[in-house]
């Protein structure tokens, strides 16, 4: 996305009169073990409410949603001498699409982590896996009913019909039904169109 992109998506999501179960604000607090538990309970919180994403989103003053800004430096940041990014996506199972958006609003630092909702199975951190309930984080067994109904978005969408993989490239694509249709590798989006003359 690009800045104005960022900027309107912000927006949108500030006009919340309050936090929802799939968008959390935080200042400058940005500890490792938090953030990746928080993606966990966002990405099953955004499935169990039907959004097409959820977002962690620091420079934002909770009470009111101001822009405040933050020091928050997510690609500098490390967990040992882990880069952060790779060791949330390391503990996150199943692994998930996660995108980082660094940008400034109003002349201060926003950072925007943007994660797909859970598909197929619910988000664990750490082996365990988390829910929001009102602006809370809490362990989604906890929760059954909660639990049962996220199994039951789950179970609405056949394996089949759902999304293998996202932003891969027509090349990538091709290598990797080489296992299914064998075929010369060709050039990227003209093979696809000729193997698959009916689909855009």
């Amino acid at each position: 996305m690009n800045q104005q992109e960022l900027s309107t998506l912000l927006t949108e999501l500030r006009s919340h009169s309050h936090e929802t179960e799939w968008i959390e604000f935080k200042h400058n607090h940005a500890d490792p073990q938090e953030i990746g538990e928080y993606l966990s309970a966002i990405s099953n919180s955004a499935a169990l409410h039907r959004k097409d994403a959820a977002y962690i989103v620091w420079g934002i003053e909770d009470a009111t949603h101001n822009v405040v800004g933050t020091t928050f430096k997510p690609r500098q940041a490390k967990k040992g001498n882990e880069e952060l990014e790779n060791w949330l996506l390391r503990l996150l199972a199943p692994r998930i699409d996660m995108k980082i958006h660094e940008f400034q609003e109003n002349g201060v630092d926003v950072v925007m982590f943007e994660t797909q909702p859970a598909h197929r199975t619910p988000v664990a951190f750490s082996g365990t896996e988390f829910i929001r309930v009102g602006s809370i984080k809490k362990k989604l067994k906890e929760y059954p009913d909660k639990e049962r109904a996220l199994w039951a978005i789950f179970s609405e969408t056949p394996f089949e019909k759902g999304i293998a993989a996202k932003a891969v490239s027509s090349n990538d694509v091709l290598r990797l039904i080489e296992f299914i249709i064998p075929g010369p590798a060709g050039n990227g989006p003209e093979e696809l169109r000729h193997r698959f003359p009916n689909h855009p």
